[in-house]
């Protein structure tokens, strides 16, 4: 008999259903293996990412740090020295040269910005009666290199002191040197200013010429007035000098470089950087400027200023930054045919004549 129809109807839609569940139940086993092969720590999201062109950020990263040359900032200041008991407050007017941000080899910029620190200073004493700013290619060389440069102008032995310049005023220098040291070591500890952490405190050098390399040489050799500080000296045509009292090279020293012009008979002639170089202890480094008079090799543009630029910075590269390059370097620049010859012998061959003002070789 004839299966009602209701009842095919009811098979028909069962089939139907069970063919329904079968595909149903496939989509979701795809869709829970799908889920299962997902990382697990990505969450789902409701957006959309927007494309990005941003490169992955490597697990390490170098960093490199501008070398010299560098752009030259200025900062000009009086630094007031206190009064004592034995004289009055000393003016101090001082214009200090740093690395600074921008191009190098123009011109340098007052107040420009400076480049992170901290960097060796450096202490320039200039010549009885001889602006600091005379020596402004020597100075912004060594600031270009990597070195905050302050060149005080002395009371009384600078041009326009009042009253005419007094060279016996130099006495007094050794300790303006080491109250300008101290001054700018504050300012480099103090927050907020333009030498804020610009100075490395272990690394201080000076440098002076003539009257001014007397008092570098006194800050670093002599037992009245040494200061502890100073971890390297350039010595540019200077010399003992007895007005200081104490004694020279009697304690410890500190590396020297001495530069002296074959021709100069001014003041401080060869005689006196031979007779203080023989007495030093080593290191020490003498640089003969050949046919160079008191001034020649300092002051004006040209070879010789240049020579001295950079022998005097690989110097203080060596012996400030602690660059062992360095050294070859300066030998490989202090001998220049017709121009330069440098030296580390223990003594040099004595030269005839006296050194005035000198104590007794």
């Amino acid at each position: 008999m004839p299966a009602p129809r209701y009842r095919r109807r009811a098979v028909v839609r069962r089939r139907r259903f069970l063919a329904a569940a079968i595909v149903l139940l496939a989509i979701v086993s795809v869709v829970v293996v799908v889920r299962d092969l997902a990382p697990a720590s990505s969450p789902p999201s409701t957006t959309t990412a927007p494309p990005t062109t941003s490169r992955p950020v490597p697990s390490t990263t170098t960093t490199t740090l501008p070398s010299p040359p560098f752009a030259v900032g200025t900062l000009s200041f009086t630094i007031v020295e206190p009064s004592t008991a034995s004289q009055p407050a000393r003016d101090l007017p001082t214009i200090v040269r740093y690395p600074a941000t921008g191009a190098p080899g123009g011109p340098d910029v007052p107040g420009a910005s400076p480049r992170a620190g901290p960097f060796p200073l450096v202490v320039f004493s200039q010549g009885f009666d001889i602006s600091p700013e005379a020596y402004a290619g020597l100075l912004n060389a060594w600031a270009a290199a990597g070195y905050v440069v302050a060149d005080p102008a002395y009371p009384y032995t600078s041009p326009g002191a009042p009253g005419g310049v007094i060279r016996t005023d130099i006495v007094h220098h050794p300790t303006d040197l080491s109250y300008v040291i101290t001054s700018l070591l504050s300012d480099s500890a103090r927050p907020g200013g333009i030498l804020s952490d610009l100075i490395a405190p272990s690394r201080i050098g000076v440098i002076g010429q003539s009257d001014g390399g007397d008092v570098s040489l006194a800050a670093v050799a002599n037992t009245c007035c040494r200061d502890a500080r100073i971890r390297a000296a350039v010595i540019l045509s200077g010399a003992e000098l007895t007005w200081f009292g104490g004694a020279y090279f009697t304690g410890p020293s500190v590396p020297l470089l001495v530069v002296q012009g074959t021709n100069d008979q001014v003041m401080n002639p060869v005689t006196c950087s031979v007779q203080l170089y023989n007495q030093a202890p080593e290191p020490k480094y003498y640089l003969s400027m050949i046919g160079q008079t008191h001034l020649s090799a300092y002051v004006p543009a040209g070879p010789a200023r240049n020579e001295v630029a950079r022998v005097t910075i690989d110097f203080l590269n060596a012996y400030l930054e602690h660059s062992p390059p360095a050294l070859s370097a300066l030998a490989r620049a202090g001998d220049v045919a017709g121009l330069a010859t440098i030296t580390s012998a223990p003594s040099l061959a004595p030269v005839a004549g006296t050194c005035p003002d000198a104590p007794a070789g």
